[in-house]
């Protein structure tokens, strides 16, 4: 038997059983392509995340990120999740300085942020984001993904938006209609593939008490009907409004994002948007917990 060490970590959250649970195997050198997809498929969670050796002279390590049907090239929760776990499990902490991941999408530096030598909370800078049109019918939209057309923003164009990964964002007046959407998933998965989108993501600044920004995302193009608490699509949505002018530029802007709570899985996000520069940098963050520790086991031959 080959003995596999497996974590779920819990992203975006301080507690367990809450925020987006991410696999994360930090010792993934020896595993194959069909190994890993094999694992993500078995742990069944939104994203896992594989670790091993980085030829790239600025990377600790290379990433690979797996939903329980495919590779994607970027998951934020399970960058978090991966940093979180080798922080506190893997000595990271001592070392006092980022993490560097070589992932299908460039260099993603996260850093640690250490008080009284307790880690409170992670930081990933994406890659540059950006913007772009899509032509859709607005109402389809709505329906697809089980909100009232009424319900839709007209204060915010509707478009496609990256840092790393593609995700149609769908402007909603309040995160009343956010939580009450119901997605036609058939049909919204279609969209999506037809489009190359990785994710449909709801937004609002019409948030709960104590969230700048309140969101919700559908996948089901990459096998997640709903991912929790998104770290890629919520940096997108942060360069979105970089981009789009809704923040204003020469200024660096504090966000709290919070998603997941309508599905009971309630997560908070800390993003920076630095428009000080003449490309925007959008930087991620948030705690995360080690829930589940422990050793999967493959035949050899496997």
């Amino acid at each position: 038997m080959k003995l596999v060490n497996v974590y779920h970590v819990d992203a975006f959250t301080q507690d367990s059983f809450a925020g987006n649970p991410a696999g994360v195997v930090p010792d993934a050198d020896t595993l194959t392509v069909q190994q890993m997809q094999q694992i993500a498929n078995e742990l069944n969670l939104p994203e896992s995340a594989f670790l091993m050796a980085s030829d790239h002279p600025e990377a600790d390590f290379r990433i690979r990120y797996f939903t329980p049907t495919t590779e994607i090239n970027f998951c934020g929760h399970a960058t978090v999740g991966s940093t979180w776990l080798l922080a506190t499990e893997r000595g990271w902490l001592e070392k006092g300085r980022p993490i560097v991941f070589e992932t299908n999408v460039g260099l993603i530096p996260v850093t640690l942020d250490i008080e009284a030598g307790q880690l409170k909370k992670v930081t990933m800078t994406q890659i540059a984001p950006s913007v772009r049109e899509i032509e859709l019918d607005q109402a389809e939209v709505a329906r697809m993904v089980g909100i009232r057309p009424e319900d839709l923003d007209d204060r915010y164009p509707m478009k496609l938006a990256s840092t790393g990964g593609l995700h149609l964002l769908v402007p909603v007046r309040t995160h009343e209609a956010i939580d009450r959407a119901v997605p036609l998933f058939p049909e919204l998965e279609a969209l999506n593939r037809k489009h190359q989108i990785t994710t449909t993501h709801l937004f609002t600044w019409n948030g709960p008490q104590g969230y700048d920004v309140y969101t919700r995302d559908f996948a089901p193009a990459i096998g997640i009907p709903e991912d929790p608490v998104t770290g890629a699509a919520n940096g997108a949505l942060a360069g979105y409004f970089a981009l789009e002018g809704i923040l204003e530029k020469g200024s660096v802007h504090h966000l709290v994002v919070g998603q997941g709570h309508a599905i009971q899985r309630p997560g908070t996000l800390y993003v920076t948007v630095e428009m000080t520069g003449e490309t925007p940098v959008i930087r991620v963050g948030g705690a995360a917990h080690v829930t589940i520790a422990g050793q999967l086991r493959l035949k050899a031959e496997s």
